[in-house]
Parts: C-alpha cells; structure tokens; sequence
C-alpha cells in the first residue's frame, strides 16, 4: 500500500542554555526516527514524558523546524516547501492538541475559532463559512447554537471537540492527535475516542495518535512505535506489541499498566535506562521491528 506519510532519519536539536560555565551541547529530542503511516490507520506513538513523541508529531507537521531527516506527505517533500506552498499543504494536515483549556484563544468566540482556518485559506463567502462552522459543531456533536458562546462556558471534553472541529474545518486527511484525551476525566475520554473512531470511519481520516495511555492505544490503534529517550525502539501491529513485546523498555512500560482486577498480581518489569543502547531496528517477526 502507498503511504500516506513517510518520515525518514528524523532528527531534532534543541540549543540549549548558556551557563556560567559555556555553553552546553544541543539536546536531540528525536534521534533518528523513521517511520511510514498507510492512508486510513491509526498510527500510535507511546512511550513516558520527554520520549519525543510530541516534538516528532510537531516536527512532521513543522510546527517545529526538523534539524535533519525527510518527511514526505502524498509524495511532496515537506521539507522543501516555501512559506506559501507549506500553508497551502496545511489544508491537508492538521493537529489536535493534549489541553483543551489553553489551546482554544478565550477572546474569541467558538465559532470563530472554529472559521477561524477558513478566513485564513479563504474559503468561501461569510455564508458559507457560517453553514461549514454549523455543519462541523453537528459533526462532533455540539449544538449549532453555541457558537456564539466562548470557550470558557464549555467543559474540557466540549472544548475538545471545538478543537477538533476546527482541526477538521480544511477537510484534511491526516490528523495528529497529540495526546487528546489525556487532559480529559475517564469518563469522557471514552466520548473523545468514540467520536475520533466514528469521524475515521466518516471522513477517511488518518491519525498519528500520541499517548501514553497503553491501554487506549491498544484499543485505537493498528501499529504502535514505542519512543524511548528520543528513538523509536520498537515498531509493530499494535497486537504484537502488547501479546510479545520484544524490546527490553516496552515490556517494562507495559508492566507498568495497572490491573483492574482487584488482588490481580503485578509483575513489574525494571528498565535499566543507563544499559539503553542506541541500536538499528531489525525484522524480530514479520512486520515486527525492535532495536534490540
């Protein structure tokens, strides 16, 4: 199957801060991460806090500017886009963010947040901005009706869903979703992920699905990769990820999921970060890859 995105040997340094004693070296948040999204999955990037995992989803959408690395979107080299020609690609590629709170500008009204892509590409007249915004608060589930209201008369999982409608306002075809119910309470994270599956199967939407959350991702996800101090150290259908994990991390961070049955036994897996060698993947299966 042709890929919808192909990102290879991506990297990321960020400079960091003068001391009194000079300058320190560059810190590589993403190391040499190289993956490949088929158009319809759902791709998923796990691992703990500070693995790379937003800066590699900000990095493809360049949010970020890559240090190195080639990113390929339906074919088209993201990296050689020109201010203009990366704008233009926007409309296909969009993101939604980990907090609802802080990501949706409190001065502005919903629906204008929600327009707010439309202006900015010049999409249609004022009308028919008006009918999209309508028609995209139905699509995820919100009254029409409050779009005049601002962000904070709505609550986390509602918040989140404005930003998913604007994020869907361009009919885009791959969504990063970095982390979109994490900042939520359980019992609407299952609304959030319900509502995601159900516009995947709608609209043909890809998403790069960022979470630590193991469990949803074995529910939302068909291949995971596992990112550890900023490579990706294991790659898979998510099922073999979880049923024979093969890298020495994955099975810890697997371990670490907590039992819902009460008295159930935990054996927990201890990863040993100063033994972390940076190795190639390799085939251990088919379709099966772990740097070990």
């Amino acid at each position: 199957m042709t890929a919808l995105l192909d990102v290879r040997g991506l990297v990321k340094d960020f400079a960091a801060r003068a001391t009194l004693f000079g300058r320190r070296p560059p810190v590589r948040a993403v190391d040499d991460v190289s993956f490949t999204i088929v158009a319809g999955e759902t791709f998923g990037l796990v691992g703990e806090s500070g693995s790379g995992k937003t800066t590699t989803g900000r990095c493809v959408l360049r949010l970020i500017e890559p240090t190195a690395g080639e990113i390929t979107f339906k074919g088209t080299d993201v990296r050689g886009l020109n201010a203009s020609e990366l704008r233009r690609a926007r409309r296909d590629f969009q993101i939604v963010f980990q907090d609802p709170y802080s990501s949706l500008n409190p001065r502005m009204r919903v629906g204008q947040i929600v327009e707010e892509p439309l202006v900015i590409h010049r999409l249609g007249d004022g009308r028919d901005r008006t009918e999209k915004v309508r028609s995209l608060f139905e699509l995820v589930g919100l009254d029409p009706s409050a779009v005049a209201k601002y962000p904070h008369e709505f609550s986390g999982g509602q918040r989140q869903r404005i930003g998913l409608a604007r994020a869907l306002a361009l009919d885009p075809s791959l969504v990063v979703a970095d982390e979109p119910v994490s900042a939520l309470d359980v019992s609407v994270q299952a609304q959030v992920v319900n509502l995601l599956l159900d516009l995947q199967e709608r609209l043909g939407l890809t998403y790069l699905f960022i979470a630590h959350d193991l469990r949803l991702v074995r529910q939302v996800c068909s291949r995971v990769a596992v990112m550890y101090r900023g490579r990706i150290v294991e790659l898979a259908p998510a099922q073999q990820v979880f049923d024979a994990p093969a890298h020495p991390y994955t099975r810890a961070l697997l371990s670490a999921i907590p039992q819902l049955e009460p008295g159930a036994k935990i054996e927990r897996v201890r990863y040993d970060g100063a033994s972390f060698e940076r190795l190639p993947l390799r085939e251990v299966s088919a379709g099966h890859f772990a740097a070990v």
